[in-house]
């Protein structure tokens, strides 16, 4: 479950702009469920989202060393991510209708 959580929140992150992996990593760890993220972890998945055609990256020079690769997401990724979001809002609120004489 959280794999496929974390694959919406990477296209969320990278749809609000060019991100270099290092950023995605720091902003995912931010959050206590997902302080555990490790590089092996996000590359992989980078590199399924880039060969489904959901993100695209270019090289940018670096200030301090080698160019950095930097992420964007595609028109497809786009869409790919509002239909995710529909149905995480689907999801969650029939988990909440499931579970709510438990919470309350």
């Amino acid at each position: 479950m959280l794999r496929g959580v974390l694959e919406m929140c990477v296209l969320g992150i990278i749809s609000e702009g060019e991100v270099y992996s290092s950023d995605i990593i720091s902003r995912l760890r931010s959050r206590d469920i997902l302080k555990e993220i490790k590089e092996g972890t996000l590359y992989p998945l980078l590199t399924r989202l880039k060969n489904a055609g959901l993100v695209e990256y270019l090289w940018r020079e670096s200030d301090g060393g080698p160019p950095r690769k930097y992420y964007q997401i595609s028109e497809h990724g786009r869409d790919f991510l509002a239909g995710l979001l529909i149905t995480w809002r689907e999801l969650n609120q029939v988990v909440e209708q499931s579970t709510e004489k438990f919470v309350h």
